[in-house]
């Protein structure tokens, strides 16, 4: 990997991505103030330490898997049709294990007021368009992605962080920071280059698309299928130093994602918008300072969908379905209770309400409820928490065996969950 270097922003104090020449810098955000952690770039990076680390505050760990997963939401569509959208960025442990809210006394809301209060009034600007929930729910998302995911990186915590820096500094910074990096990877533009675009007939092979993003970012991400389509990608990185200021260093996906080898679809978003970039640089995103237009492409507005059934049965993708402990099973599958609209429900079984904990879904007695939507997916409706209809396990179920569910693709075996009515 080449030692370039592409800074993340002055005033990030210099934050930097190390890798291959493809990537490209992008200019600084707003930041509402220079924060500098003041800790060295030259060590190890995270997950590559011979020796115990105790300065947590300059060297993440145990979560030095660093995750920055785009969505290509097409139904219904989000963000620009011309451009993949934010999920987040995920400190996962390096052996691909993971921890999720890590500190509920941070569990901020109101997330476009933080931005705002503390200066980062263009980075909300930028999220609005490019970091968006598939129901609309975007404040509820970045929430999410916080509490979830922020919460847990060790160089973020505010012991770590200036004396002085006001409550949510370290929110503030961690929206900023995904959305540099987020910049860095301009998924569409490289697979355009390959002359890979979106096609309602195209379909195709993992390796055409695999070969066409490696070629242009010197890495290999992971792509993961909702059926045979294109819908989400993961791109990897250790950091070197704190996430404030810190070197992020681009790596291989460690595991391929839940894509097939061959036959996937890369479908257009209908009805979205086009950000057109008055840069000379046909390659890079819109930065804060770029004029754009808007154009709506063809195609008329996305599909209302089904209704929420009051009652009905959780499918798996690839096979067998939820059970009444919310464990995926190939046995006789659970009858679940679902109360609320598409965009907002709670659901239940025999066995109680329905959650998810640390990543993991459950249902019982002891199980606090909590808030799912639903999205149309051609005939089918698929279960989403958090914005994602992405479910794992460790393990594909047979017999009688159960295996737990977890939120996300981040677990060997992944899948959609779709909701039959009884």
């Amino acid at each position: 990997m080449l030692a370039a270097t592409l800074a993340l922003g002055a005033a990030l104090a210099g934050t930097a991505l190390a890798g291959p020449s493809p990537f490209t810098s992008v200019g600084p955000l707003d930041l509402f103030k220079r924060i500098s952690s003041g800790c060295s770039t030259s060590g190890p990076a995270s997950c590559h330490n011979t020796t115990k680390q105790t300065d947590l505050c300059c060297f993440e760990s145990p979560g030095g898997l660093l995750l920055q997963t785009q969505f290509w939401d097409t139904d219904p569509s989000t963000g620009p049709a011309n451009s993949w959208t934010i999920h987040g960025l995920w400190p996962d442990n390096c052996d691909g294990t993971f921890t999720e809210n890590c500190d509920s006394s941070r569990d901020y809301t109101d997330i476009a007021g933080l931005l705002t209060d503390q200066g980062a009034s263009d980075t909300l600007s930028y999220m609005q368009e490019f970091w968006v929930d598939i129901n609309g729910q975007n404040e509820q998302f970045w929430e999410h992605e916080w509490s979830t995911h922020g919460t847990c990186y060790s160089t973020l915590k505010p012991s770590c962080l200036p004396s002085g820096s006001p409550k949510g500094a370290e929110a503030v910074a961690f929206f900023q920071i995904v959305v540099k990096l987020f910049k860095t990877l301009p998924t569409y533009d490289w697979l355009s280059a390959a002359g890979i675009t979106p096609s309602s007939s195209k379909t195709f092979t993992l390796s055409t698309l695999t070969s066409a993003l490696k070629d242009a970012s010197g890495v290999t991400p992971a792509l993961n299928c909702d059926g045979s389509n294109l819908n989400s990608i993961e791109w990897y990185f250790n950091v070197k130093g704190s996430l404030l200021d810190g070197t992020f260093v681009p790596i291989d996906a460690p595991s391929k994602g839940s894509c097939s080898s061959s036959g996937i679809k890369y479908p257009p978003k209908s009805g979205a918008s086009t950000t057109i970039s008055k840069t000379s640089t046909a390659t890079t995103h819109k930065s804060t300072t770029t004029k754009t237009t808007t154009t709506t492409t063809s195609g008329g507005s996305s599909p209302t969908g089904s209704p929420l059934p009051s009652k009905g049965t959780i499918h798996a993708s690839s096979t067998g379905g939820l059970i009444s402990a919310g464990t995926w099973s190939t046995q006789t599958l659970a009858t679940y209770t679902f109360s609320g609209t598409t965009s907002s429900f709670t659901l239940s079984s025999s066995k109680g309400s329905c959650g998810v904990s640390s990543g993991k879904f459950s249902c019982g007695s002891d199980v606090s409820a909590s808030t799912f939507s639903a999205v149309s997916s051609g005939s089918d409706l698929l279960l989403a928490f958090g914005g994602s209809t992405a479910f794992s396990a460790d393990d594909t179920p047979s017999g009688s065996t159960q295996e737990t569910v977890y939120t996300g693709s981040s677990h060997s075996e992944t899948f959609t969950l779709s909701i039959v009515s009884s």
